[in-house]
């Protein structure tokens, strides 16, 4: 296996495992993690990618390309490990474990 690349898991579909880019993985996962709050109610997923835009390496996300794929992909991921948490009704709101 490459170190360049991840698997990355879905809480909404746990036997699924797809293989991402590990640097824009990890990239993401520490914008999302320094914007969430620690506690509910959290953040919508809009505020997050709002306030995560500044975090963004952008030689990774130039002007934000593809972040919003990003955000979904590690949001999913970090649910399935128990690393966030998501408001049990819509809106999804998200935060910290």
């Amino acid at each position: 296996m490459s170190d360049d690349k991840i698997d990355v898991r879905n809480v909404n579909a746990p036997d699924h495992v797809t293989r991402v880019d590990r640097a824009k993985y990890e990239a993401m996962k520490a914008a999302l993690l320094a914007v969430l709050p620690g506690e509910a109610p959290g953040m919508t997923v809009a505020e997050a990618q709002a306030a995560l835009q500044p975090h963004l390496d952008q030689g990774l996300f130039p002007g934000g390309a593809k972040s919003g794929w990003w955000l979904k992909c590690v949001q999913l991921d970090l649910e399935f490990h128990g690393v966030l948490k998501r408001a049990d009704r819509p809106p999804v709101r998200l935060w910290r474990v």
